[in-house]
């Protein structure tokens, strides 16, 4: 005896469109309710400078810059960005022309594995463009949120004190807070 199921419909994934400004260029795309940013960027765009860390919100390996402030891209759904301007680490140099927190990254050997490191410089920069670290205890109390398991915090702090001068000045603030 022969036994045939019957054709059972699947549910229509109704995708949503999105337009943001990616690293400086426009884009328009179209995603499911659910993807988050982290996987848009990863899976989709092929921006793998962001990492997956934790996926949890706790290491802070995938933090981007949402409208210059950080976000954790792997809490953050993708379709919460229409109409936002997203910089990843890919989009931070001006070219062949580093940022100066890259540029202070590589000076103060702010990095081991590097795993860390794309998230730690994103939301270096915008821990600047916040304007409110003026000491060292204020950036290790800002830059908590992003782990390193290999330890390089006083590397890191190190650059970020250098660089944070430049990223004022390059985000129009002039130092002044």
């Amino acid at each position: 005896m022969s036994v045939t199921t019957p054709d059972v419909a699947q549910p229509a994934f109704v995708r949503h469109p999105l337009k943001l400004t990616l690293n400086g260029q426009e884009r328009q795309l179209d995603v499911l309710p659910w993807t988050t940013l982290l996987d848009l960027l990863r899976e989709q765009l092929d921006l793998i400078g962001t990492k997956k860390g934790c996926d949890h919100g706790q290491c802070g390996a995938c933090t981007v810059l949402l409208n210059g402030k950080r976000v954790n891209a792997c809490l953050t759904l993708a379709v919460m960005c229409d109409g936002a301007e997203l910089t990843t680490v890919e989009g931070l140099a001006d070219g062949d022309q580093l940022h100066p927190m890259q540029q202070a990254f590589i000076k103060h050997d702010a990095f081991q594995c590097g795993y860390c490191t794309p998230g730690q410089i994103c939301s270096a920069v915008g821990l600047a463009n916040e304007g409110r670290a003026q000491t060292t205890e204020q950036i290790k109390e800002l830059m908590s949120g992003n782990l390193c398991r290999c330890g390089a915090y006083s590397n890191i702090r190190d650059a970020i004190e250098e660089a944070l001068p430049a990223c004022r000045q390059r985000a129009g603030q002039g130092g002044e807070q």
